[in-house]
């Protein structure tokens, strides 16, 4: 073994030690204790090049203990990534600094993924592995054979996603993914004794993982273990037994050096106990030059792979560079206009999630970098299309994947695979079990992904489920999260839009949220301008002087629609305008939305959720129909009376306000 080992993990310890000192701020325990199995990991088995950080067949190093984020800092500073200089580690958790106090992904960084709420990035490797063979099946493994290499800590593993993500990696059977385990039995508030008991190693044989326990600050160990991990045939964890702040005497093995400063005179004594006789954030530059050949081997080997990348045929080559810049099939305009075409001339009653599905079916051929799946909903979500291909352990050619009873694992596995570049993720389930997978949702949007969330069983309109299976307060919960456009479409027509909207939004995710049950067709445009671009538009109206505007979404656009003609009837003229996606309406200018609304209209809004989100749009004098409750068990038709979401309803106010 080299004998600079010890050095190189000093130059880790100790950049992590002051960069947490000089913020006052920050996780040290971490750092200090991992710095052995990183720099073997670097030193001899990663595949990265700093120069060119987006390389696609680079190997991934994820940093799942996203506490630890000065190990992974100065990692990248160490190795030469240009986004990563000694300023921004001296500026560590301050702002416009590239090193925030959790690691946040940016391209062209080395920093793979947004990490920080335990147990995502495991989740997230999962997804890059999978990302990995499917990518190899397609481009052949002389181009695609990179590895995915993770730190999780005993907090990643208490997480609930960790079992859901780590079960479906060895029934994948992802032999590509290592994962140490850095088990140094310390969590924020003491001993993991405290806590758990568990058995890891009979834990992780019985989701089909080798397992291998070593001493993380035995440079033989490690190496040995890495070189056998390598050539496993299954996912493996290694256990690493490490000492939380290593070299500290008085604070090693301890929680109190978790996620506080060392303190002054404790990192003096570190420096001497670890003979480091250099000055706060100073690398000698005969260690730094080390570092930096470890980064600079790298570009040999990409220089052969590029070589490799020549001789493959024009097609693979083409392909390959359409999928590096994320850009969709010139034909997807084509598709989406000949499927409105179609539909406006038979004008279907469907339920928006079977119109989700035949769009799926539509642009899956066209758009091969589409990953499917559900939470072991496919038939009711309507996810899995007949041209769908199921990916197994044994087949990964396929499009579809089964992600069992697992909704946070699913949200999770699909940022890894958006990550990891060529493959655009959706997923399905009900839109009430969208509460059990948000935090990972809430990263996609984070991280800019385009990752698309399908959800169904949109609203009391499920009916006989009852409250449980009801979602009320949802789709409030999505639209408030930043980033994320949130689709509810009310026919064949919208759905075709919102998939196509949400196909092309390269730095956002979407969730298309979609009915249970049967939906008229309403659309009144065949082709051309795709109208729910502007998240809301006027579907119709019988005057352009209305005095009422109704306002609708989804499942009650029909509704909408039955108050129009009553209305109509009675001589009161109105406007039904579709909002399929808040969010992207409420970026219109005011003037758009002005022509939508119509100056000195009435405005209703009908939607079966919760009311809070469309007082601002309607107004103060505005009146918004919804639910202020849980629903109830019984068929739909039933609780929409129940609730009053009805066009008699609708004309029992627009004619009281309207004076008629």
């Amino acid at each position: 073994m080299d004998p600079k080992l010890k050095e190189l993990s000093s130059a880790i310890r100790f950049l992590s030690i002051d960069a947490v000192q000089k913020a006052n701020s920050g996780h040290p325990g971490m750092p200090m204790g991992m710095a052995d199995v990183a720099t073997v990991l670097y030193k001899y088995y990663l595949k990265f090049n700093p120069k060119n950080p987006d390389w696609l067949n680079r190997d991934r190093f994820i940093l799942s203990a996203g506490h630890g984020s000065m190990l992974l800092y100065s990692l990248l500073y160490l190795t030469g990534y240009k986004k990563v200089q000694i300023e921004d580690i001296k500026n560590f958790r301050q702002l416009d600094s590239i090193c925030a106090g959790h690691p946040e992904y940016q391209k062209s960084s080395g920093i793979e993924t947004t990490t920080g709420p335990l147990g995502q990035g495991l989740a997230n490797s999962v997804g890059m592995a999978i990302g990995q063979e499917v990518l190899r099946k397609k481009f052949g493994s002389d181009i695609i054979n990179n590895k995915t290499y993770v730190i999780a800590s005993d907090g990643d593993l208490m997480e609930g996603i960790s079992h859901e993500a780590m079960s479906l990696a060895g029934h994948l059977n992802l032999k590509n993914l290592i994962v140490f385990f850095d088990n140094n039995k310390i969590s924020i508030d003491g001993s993991t004794s405290l806590s758990v008991s568990d058995n890891y190693k009979k834990r992780f044989e019985s989701y089909g993982w080798s397992f291998q326990e070593i001493n993380g600050h035995n440079y033989k160990q490690i190496f040995n273990a890495i070189k056998k991990a390598n050539k496993s045939k299954k996912p493996t964890i290694i256990s690493c037994k490490t000492i939380i702040g290593f070299g500290s005497p008085n604070k090693s093995g301890k929680a109190s050096s978790h996620g506080a400063p060392l303190g002054d005179d404790e990192i003096k004594l570190v420096r001497k106990k670890l003979n480091w006789k250099h000055d706060p954030f100073q690398v000698p530059v005969e260690l730094l030059n080390s570092w930096r050949e470890i980064g600079n081997k790298g570009e040999k080997i990409e220089d052969e792979w590029n070589s490799a990348l020549k001789k493959k045929n024009t097609k693979i080559k083409d392909e390959y560079k359409r999928l590096l810049k994320g850009e969709l099939p010139i034909s997807l305009d084509k598709i989406v206009g000949d499927e409105k075409l179609k539909y406006f001339q038979s004008k279907p009653k469907m339920a928006t999630r079977q119109c989700s599905s035949s769009v799926i079916n539509s642009i899956s051929n066209d758009v091969p970098e589409l990953i499917g799946g559900s939470a072991d909903l496919s038939g009711s979500n309507n996810t899995k299309t007949d041209k769908a291909k199921v990916i197994t352990s044994k087949n990964f050619k396929g499009n579809y994947i089964h992600y069992g009873v697992r909704e946070h694992a699913m949200a999770g596995v699909m940022n890894g695979l958006a990550l990891y570049g060529g493959i655009i993720p959706f997923g399905g389930t009900f839109l009430i079990f969208s509460d059990y997978l948000k935090p990972s949702l809430r990263l996609s949007a984070i991280m800019n992904l385009r990752v698309i969330y399908i959800f169904s069983h949109d609203s009391i309109g499920l009916g006989e489920d009852g409250p449980t299976h009801q979602p009320i307060e949802q789709l409030e919960h999505l639209r408030a999260i930043p980033n994320l456009n949130v689709f509810r479409p009310a026919d064949i027509n919208e759905t075709l839009e919102c998939w196509e909207i949400a196909l092309k939004s390269k730095n956002n995710p979407s969730a298309i949220v979609l009915s249970r049950q049967k939906l008229p067709y309403v659309s009144e445009h065949k082709s051309g301008e795709n109208v729910c671009s502007k998240g809301g538009y006027i579907l119709k109206e019988t005057s352009e002087n209305a005095e009422v505007s109704i306002l609708a979404s989804g499942s009650e656009v029909e509704i909408a629609l039955e108050a129009q003609e009553k209305l109509k009837a009675i001589n009161i003229n109105s406007k039904v305008i579709s909002i399929p996606c808040h969010d992207i309406f409420q970026k219109q200018t005011e003037s758009y939305k002005d022509a939508v609304f119509g100056k000195n209209t009435f405005k209703i809004s009908i939607e079966a959720s919760t009311t809070s989100g469309w007082k601002s749009t309607v107004g103060k004098d505005g009146v918004s129909l919804g639910l202020t409750t849980f629903g109830r068990s019984a068929p739909y038709k039933d609780i929409y009376k129940l609730f009053n979401l009805t066009s008699d309803e609708i004309v029992k106010i627009a004619k009281s306000k309207v004076g008629k």
